[in-house]
């Protein structure tokens, strides 16, 4: 899989433009890229030279300004190394405000590390990173890198605007290869065309782009990918030791990743009997499937092995057979393997994991993946199958990869396939609360919840991988309650295409409710308060973005001590916009109050225009969960008279 740099790693430089004294002068940028940045890019320049199908050159040079602390994390080098890709020489060099320089990098002050990542217990990969470590505001680094590339699946992409509060006065970017190749490219929120020139038997690209104020990330926008300036190159033909491919459609892509896999998922016997074993009394293909799947689940583990050719090839299917672990992608070979051998067809899939990655330039085939996981395709609704998992349950994606673009490779190449996503009904959290309020303002819970979906991911990974003592801990700092105990908890897991979670709490809070004089207050809202209470914004810029739909049902029964009558209840809500609905009813009966609240957030993208709406919405639902019952004393009132 590929490997992503973090902080600025950036590639290329062919023509280096170097820098005079006083050319990185502070007051040399315009006042109108000041605002709102922590950092200001002064040059960045990156050339790509294909020199043939296997092998590439890319030079870089990047000046970045640091207007303050916050923006010292664009302040340093960082760069990996492998048998694919060769850091050939880099230098540094440290500017003060007026452009001065202070000093250079020094060969000896370039750390080279590890890059074996936590996840990995074996990498091929080092890296390469230096820091000047200045803190005189502002000051400006500057580094100049030369990296030769042997494999060419992957170009470098023009992002000259990564992250926010970071301006840019300059970036340049060219592309240069053999007339006779084909390079591809593509160009999204940027209106620019690039320049082509012949020169020495190369055509060159070249994209430029300057002065890009500092943009702020607003509350509930889309993904950066989708507004800022950004050019994706790529190959056509391309080679990655020894084996070669094509990218100029995702048909073609998955071909050369077929090669990677095929004849690579033959089982030792002793596994192909176990199979047949499993499966063979068994009708229904889907029952078949979850057989297998708990068969790896319960017969391997993961762990992370990236060598060469090894981060995009799996081991085969003997290797995890005999030493019961492997990779992603070893993983997903193995489990296919398991399939094959009781009949039954599944393709491997690439796909971009994590929360928050559902984001894909779908019309520009390129390796835009991280992981690798299984789909069996059913007549009615495919099994998708995350095989790095010893506890999900099968067909169930979660936030880590569903509702997003995964890329079926098989015999006939690939192809773009959306994964499983999951709507508000599938996504619940349902509490039922009987709760006992004593003369002491203490109150006595006892809950029982039930979560559903991707409402339960978060605690079926606590449950899954924390002790029980942790578990007691994480609970103790969840809700939002001043000073409450955790008596008792319990949880009973259903492994379903949409998994469920029961909950069970046994919780003491301490001063719950208020009592001045004779009055009593009491949120009847114990557990599910909304802690969003967005800011109205009359210029908003950008799309507003809700990512997951949910259903939240709170049935709460609280009995109060005795002597007390109702002065004060909230009126029932129901609020009716095009995000979502809320309602609320809530009454006094004899010694109980009665509390229900339902709420559902619907997913979607909506126009700028409606962000208020939305802040008005999240305000009057803030407000409400908040809401309080007064009780006064009945023998308090009959003194008064």
């Amino acid at each position: 899989m590929r490997i992503i740099a973090l902080l600025f790693s950036f590639f290329s430089v062919v023509t280096v433009v170097r820098a005079n004294n006083g050319d990185y002068a502070v007051s040399n940028i315009p006042a109108s890229l000041l605002l709102n940045a922590n950092a200001v890019v002064r040059l960045e320049q990156m050339d790509f030279n294909l020199i043939n199908d296997g092998e590439a050159v890319y030079q870089t040079i990047l000046a970045v300004t640091i207007l303050n602390e916050n923006g010292d994390r664009y302040s340093g080098f960082f760069d990996y190394y492998n048998s694919f890709r060769d850091i050939r020489s880099v230098e540094g060099n440290l500017y003060d405000a007026s452009g001065k320089k202070i000093r250079s990098l020094k060969k000896k002050d370039i750390q080279d590390l590890s890059g074996v990542s936590e996840i990995s217990l074996m990498e091929h990969n080092r890296i390469k990173q230096h820091n000047f470590y200045y803190k005189v505001y502002p000051y400006t680094v500057e580094y100049i890198v030369e990296v030769k590339q042997n494999g060419t699946m992957f170009y470098p992409d023009w992002n000259p605007q990564g992250a926010e509060y970071v301006a840019v006065q300059k970036s340049i970017f060219s592309i240069a290869g053999p007339q006779a190749y084909e390079f591809r490219h593509q160009a999204y929120n940027y209106d620019g065309k690039p320049t082509v020139k012949s020169e020495k038997g190369k055509n060159i690209y070249t994209w430029q782009i300057e002065n890009l104020p500092a943009f702020v990330k607003e509350p509930y926008a889309p993904s950066i990918s989708s507004f800022v300036p950004t050019v994706l190159v790529g190959p056509t033909a391309f080679e990655m030791e020894k084996y070669k491919g094509n990218m100029k459609s995702w048909k073609d892509f998955g071909l050369f990743m077929y090669q990677l896999i095929s004849n690579r998922d033959q089982l030792p016997d002793n596994v192909k009997a176990k199979v047949h074993q499993l499966v063979d009394g068994l009708n229904n293909t889907e029952e078949k499937v979850k057989v297998l799947y708990n068969y790896l689940q319960t017969n391997s583990r993961y762990i992370s092995i990236q060598l060469g050719i090894g981060g995009w090839q799996p081991f085969e299917a003997k290797f995890v057979a005999e030493k019961k672990y492997g990779d992603c992608k070893a993983l997903t070979n193995f489990m296919l393997a398991l399939l094959k051998e009781a009949g039954i067809k599944s393709d491997y899939a690439l796909i971009y994991a994590g929360d928050g990655n559902e984001f894909m330039y779908k019309d520009f085939p390129s390796s835009q993946f991280n992981h690798a996981i299984l789909c069996v395709p059913m007549q009615k609704d495919s099994i998708w199958l995350e095989c790095t998992s010893q506890d999900v349950a099968a067909g169930y994606m979660g936030s880590f990869t569903g509702n997003r673009y995964a890329l079926l490779v098989n015999e006939k190449g690939g192809h773009l396939v959306r994964t499983p996503s999951y709507a508000a009904q599938d996504n619940q959290q349902i509490r039922v609360i009987n709760a006992t309020l004593l003369p002491d303002a203490t109150l006595q819970i006892k809950t029982k919840n039930t979560y559903t979906g991707l409402q339960q991911d978060d605690i079926h990974s606590m449950i899954s991988s924390l002790s029980k003592d942790k578990v007691k801990e994480y609970l103790h700092d969840n809700f939002n309650l001043t000073t409450y105990d955790i008596n008792n908890f319990d949880y009973k897991v259903q492994k379903e295409r949409i998994p469920s979670i029961q909950e069970t709490l046994d919780m003491t809070v301490y001063n719950y409710a208020t009592i001045t004089g004779k009055r009593l207050f009491i949120t009847p809202n114990i557990l599910t308060r909304s802690g969003s209470r967005p800011q109205a914004n009359d210029k908003r810029k950008y799309d507003v973005y809700l990512s997951m739909p949910y259903v939240d049902i709170d049935s709460v029964t609280i009995a109060i001590p005795t002597g007390y009558k109702t002065e004060s209840v909230p009126k029932d809500i129901s609020l009716q916009s095009k995000f979502g609905t809320y309602s609320v009813n809530c009454k006094v009966l004899a010694d109980k109050i009665i509390y229900y609240r339902k709420m559902q957030l619907d997913s979607g993208v909506y126009p700028a225009a409606s962000y208020n709406e939305l802040v008005n919405f999240y305000q009057s639902v803030y407000q409400s969960d908040r809401t309080r019952i007064v009780l006064v004393k009945e023998e308090e009132e009959k003194k008064a008279f």
